[in-house]
């Protein structure tokens, strides 16, 4: 075989390469790393896997020119910035240098297929929640009628923590609220696990909350991802209280924000919210009080006419009855006073019979019951266990139990023996 130099062994390689690929490629890949020069010029190491497991791997490279007006396009459409972990469809053309070997140069990349891919993810996400059936566990649980006691989570140096503690304690209705905060990264890399740490913080004490809240203030669509993640909002799906988010912007809405009870857009209107929240108990207790006074007035109108209709009726027929029942009571009062007369004369003398009659029979039962009394004196005299002793009679015990049968005692117990004149301990030798 001939010997060829490394340069024609290369410029073989790039001619074989040059007349057996096309001018570009769509591939689709995930973004390994990015990184981007002084120069402008964007570095990427491109990625394929197979359950978690890296099939493939290519660097490429987008040249500043290309970079800037491809990425500033890509983020107006999908609302984030190319990024690692971020999987994309890419227009590549291959090329082979005798130096440099073998690039990738990416000219475009499609940002509908980053969107469907995101919203893919989101829907894998939304499904697996419905199916643990717990995407609306937190809508379910009930909120307070006039929740005051806060559990807060956002990070305690960002413009959205100030604008809704400011917005929560400014109110012009004077409410008060007890808000603990639980201090968390609300965007990046760690932002994820900082909030579910605050999430399990919180629950620690959630006897002294009302409901949790959930804010961050403004930054990019992109810092929204954590909210996406399945750990988060399956913690956030879960949670024993009521959960109201105030993370996104007017156009977008998280997985976090869907699971949770109530979401809304910023910081300030959840404020606004939960102060909306009291003022509408306050409203609804007047309007009741309202209401239950004019009944009461109403009531009280149509029973006082009542009643002064039935002092009339009772006016007039009370001088009738007065009259009637006057005449009756004249003509009783002579009845009483002849009828009275003879009845005393009759009653006097059968008294004065029962009198003497009375006393006799007294007499005779007392007489009676003394000498029944007498006999049962005697009865528990002869009945006494000093008597019953006396007669030759003793009484047997164990421990201060008495023994009534032979199958109370066994060998070696000792036991006491009382006597009329006295008392005698035993042990039993055999029975």
């Amino acid at each position: 075989m001939e010997n060829i130099s490394l340069y024609e062994l290369n410029q073989t390689i790039k001619e074989c390469l040059s007349s057996n690929l096309q001018p570009s490629y769509w591939v689709i890949a995930e973004i390994g790393e990015l990184k981007v020069n002084q120069k402008g010029h964007c570095y990427l190491e491109l990625l394929e896997k197979t359950h978690d497991n890296i099939i493939a791997k290519n660097k490429a490279t987008i040249w500043s020119y290309t970079y800037r007006n491809l990425s500033g396009w890509f983020e107006a459409i999908t609302g984030q910035a190319l990024n690692p972990g971020m999987k994309i469809l890419a227009n590549i053309v291959v090329s082979y240098h005798e130096v440099y070997g073998l690039s990738l140069n990416i000219k475009d990349i499609d940002a509908n297929f980053t969107l469907g891919e995101r919203a893919r993810k989101r829907k894998e996400i939304i499904d697996k929640l419905i199916s643990d059936g717990v995407i609306e566990m937190n809508q379910l649980v009930p909120l307070p009628l006039v929740p005051q006691r806060i559990a807060l989570i956002a990070s305690k140096r960002s413009a959205g923590y100030e604008d809704f503690i400011i917005q929560l304690h400014n109110n012009p209705y004077n409410y008060k609220f007890k808000v603990t905060l639980f201090d968390s990264i609300v965007q990046g890399p760690d932002a994820e696990q900082s909030i579910i740490d605050a999430l399990i913080e919180a629950n620690d004490n959630i006897s002294q909350f009302d409901l949790l809240v959930i804010i961050r203030g403004g930054g990019a669509t992109l810092d929204l991802e954590c909210f996406d993640s399945y750990e988060l909002v399956n913690h956030v799906a879960q949670y024993p209280i009521p959960v109201i988010t105030g993370i996104g912007h007017e156009r977008d809405e998280t997985i976090t924000d869907i699971v949770a009870h109530t979401n809304l857009k910023t910081p300030t209107a959840v404020a606004e919210f939960l102060i909306n929240g009291c003022n509408q108990y306050i409203l609804q207790i007047e309007t009741n009080f309202r209401t239950i006074s004019d009944a009461v007035q109403l009531s009280m109108m149509t029973q006082n006419n009542k009643l002064n209709h039935l002092s009339q009726i009772l006016h007039f027929g009370s001088i009738s009855n007065i009259e009637r029942h006057k005449n009756n009571f004249n003509r009783i009062h002579q009845n009483i006073i002849f009828i009275s007369g003879n009845k005393l004369d009759q009653i006097r003398t059968k008294i004065n019979f029962l009198s003497t009659n009375l006393k006799s029979v007294c007499l005779k039962i007392l007489e009676y019951h003394k000498n029944a009394l007498n006999e049962y004196q005697l009865k528990i005299e002869l009945l006494s266990p000093i008597n019953i002793l006396r007669r030759g009679y003793s009484i047997t015990r164990i421990d201060n139990r008495i023994i009534r049968s032979y199958n109370d005692i066994k060998e070696n117990d000792t036991i006491d023996t009382e006597l009329s004149d006295g008392k005698i301990k035993s042990k039993i030798i055999k029975t």
